[in-house]
């Protein structure tokens, strides 16, 4: 068998052309999709390894969001629980003010019942004695008795003292003045004449006077001069005859 070096080139020829046209053609096609394709995963592989780290650092930021919410939380808790207890107090001292405020009435309100009941009750027992008195007196006014009681009349009138006399004169110093005298029984004319002459003295003047009887008095005399007024009776509650001074209103 010869060998054919014709063929032989030939063949050599074809096999390069055709590695050429599977390099031209086919190789650097694929190489080129291998490397969009490699790029593409590179690309992938990076951006998921940036969503990666940003997931982490989400993470680690909402870690420490939740780790600063805990501690606001547990500062607004021990705030919240510091005012409660502020107002609990607050109330609690405000109770217990109304508390004694109302515990205080109450018993100011008793003690005023009390006053109150305790003055009704005097002012009753004094009512009651004043009735049985003013009785009692009924039965014992007599001619005799207001002629005793004449007697201190005299003496207190002359036992008055300057201050009441002074206050005695300025009053007679009214214009048109008339001296009232009242007694539960009519007065003699000797009675009559030594009032009016202890009256005329006393005042400094020489003023009318009217006599009258007023049976109300139970015993004993009143002495109107202008206004003011001499208590010698037993109807007023038998005061003191002694210097017994008072306005009339």
């Amino acid at each position: 068998m010869n060998f054919d070096w014709t063929t032989f080139v030939l063949e050599i020829v074809n096999f390069l052309i055709l590695v050429w046209i599977l390099k031209r053609f086919l190789y650097q096609p694929v190489l080129g999709v291998i490397a969009r394709r490699r790029a593409d995963i590179d690309k992938s592989l990076s951006d998921a390894l940036q969503i990666r780290n940003e997931a982490n650092e989400l993470k680690a930021r909402n870690e420490q969001y939740l780790i600063e919410w805990e501690a606001k939380k547990e500062t607004a808790q021990a705030q919240l629980n510091a005012e409660l207890a502020s107002i609990r107090e607050s109330k609690l001292a405000e109770l217990e003010t109304r508390i004694n405020e109302e515990a205080e009435r109450r018993r100011v309100l008793t003690e005023r019942n009390r006053h109150e009941f305790e003055r009704l009750m005097e002012e009753k027992g004094i009512a009651q004695g004043a009735a049985f008195t003013n009785k009692l007196l009924m039965r014992l006014a007599s001619t005799e008795l207001e002629s005793r009681l004449f007697i201190v009349l005299m003496e207190d009138l002359q036992g008055l003292r300057e201050q009441d006399k002074h206050v005695i004169a300025i009053a007679a110093e009214e214009p048109g003045l008339q001296i009232k005298i009242q007694s539960t029984f009519p007065l003699d004319t000797s009675k009559r004449g030594e009032l009016t002459r202890s009256l005329h003295q006393m005042t400094g003047k020489t003023l009318p006077i009217v006599f009258n009887t007023n049976p109300e008095l139970i015993s004993g005399f009143q002495i109107d001069i202008g206004a003011w007024i001499l208590h010698a009776n037993l109807r007023d509650e038998l005061k003191s005859f002694g210097g017994v001074l008072r306005h009339a209103g």
